[in-house]
């Protein structure tokens, strides 16, 4: 088969590998559509692991299942997690499932980029879902970071009547819009640096719009604020913009060696909070599925580009520079020469 190994950035190659060899408690699934995240283009994040097969975003059918799995069969339709907690240690059972040792070294095998994937048994387990016929392949590859973005505003209690700032209008950003509206939240509005963006965040029912002009600061509160980047000039500049009693949900992670400073007493006289949220479980995934099994959440007019697997570097190349593009989805068995 043929996946896309990642060296850097720059340095995507399609290799040949052997299609995995699964055990009786295993599933194999054939790639049908895996998205491009955010996350796989933060090469400090990355390269410390490449060489590597990306890809985390993924749907397909499954083509070969271990005797002794008895949820699937041949020729359903999935969508697999790559991350999945034990749900017995200290953390799970505080509902704090996404920090468990268990979640954060669980993967499938190689990676979403690759025409075939092996899924071990507690992806199976906890990790693999029945994709609704009313969802596409493509589609599905938004139920991961869709399942994020409900983990996040849950976790910041996002809710009727407030008054919501989203920096950054990316695909996250536009799912947490989309989400908030459902909540029937007061207003939102989304800043960003990027006007093509922007205008998605405007279709997609923003109730304002603001281009991001450095050194100008917005001088209306909000009760809350998802950071949607990780941008150090929107990260630091978050916190001002709380309003007394607010909430600031830092959604991206930044580059390592970044430290926010901030004046204590006015966020402590404000009370203020910080919240961070990584990752989603079982609960989070099931939900985001409904959402758009239901129709309640539009992913589709989220996709920008669909590429087959020999122009995943092209692919990179966009998400890496973010300028006219939103969801980019790579079909690892289409199109291949």
């Amino acid at each position: 088969m043929k996946v896309a190994m990642y060296y850097n950035n720059e340095d995507i190659r399609i290799e040949e590998q052997e299609i995995p060899k699964i055990s009786e408690d295993e599933i194999l699934v054939k790639v049908i559509a895996s998205g491009i995240c955010g996350s796989d283009v933060m090469e400090w994040y990355r390269l410390k692991k490449a060489p590597c097969v990306l890809g985390h975003e993924v749907t397909g059918v499954i083509e070969k299942v271990g005797k002794n799995v008895k949820k699937f069969k041949e020729g359903d339709r999935v969508m697999v997690t790559h991350h999945v907690p034990c749900n017995k240690c200290h953390y799970c059972l505080q509902n704090e499932e996404t920090v468990c040792e268990t979640l954060r070294k669980t993967n499938f095998y190689p990676g979403g980029f690759s025409q075939y994937l092996r899924v071990p048994k507690i992806n199976v387990e906890k990790g693999t879902f029945l994709l609704p016929k009313k969802i596409s392949f493509e589609e599905g590859t938004f139920i991961e970071p869709l399942a994020c973005v409900v983990r996040g505003q849950r976790k910041a209690q996002i809710k009727k009547m407030q008054r919501i700032l989203i920096i950054g209008s990316g695909v996250t950003g536009l799912l947490h819009l989309q989400l908030a509206k459902i909540k029937e939240v007061k207003k939102i509005s989304v800043i960003d640096i990027n006007k093509y963006r922007l205008n998605f965040a405007k279709k997609f029912g923003a109730d304002e719009i603001i281009i991001s002009v450095k050194g100008k600061k917005i001088e209306e509160k909000f009760d809350k604020v998802i950071v949607c980047t990780g941008a150090k000039e929107a990260i630091q500049e978050s916190l001002s913009y709380l309003d007394k009693g607010g909430s600031v949900l830092f959604f991206a992670p930044s580059d390592p060696k970044f430290k926010i400073s901030f004046n204590f007493n006015d966020f402590w006289f404000k009370c203020g909070k910080i919240i961070t949220s990584y990752a989603a479980v079982k609960e989070d995934i099931e939900e985001a599925i409904n959402l758009i099994k239901l129709g309640r959440i539009n992913v589709k007019d989220m996709i920008t580009h669909k590429l087959g697997l020999e122009d995943i570097q092209k692919g990179f190349n966009i998400v890496s520079t973010a300028k006219k593009s939103m969801k980019v989805i790579i079909k690892p068995n289409d199109f291949l020469g």
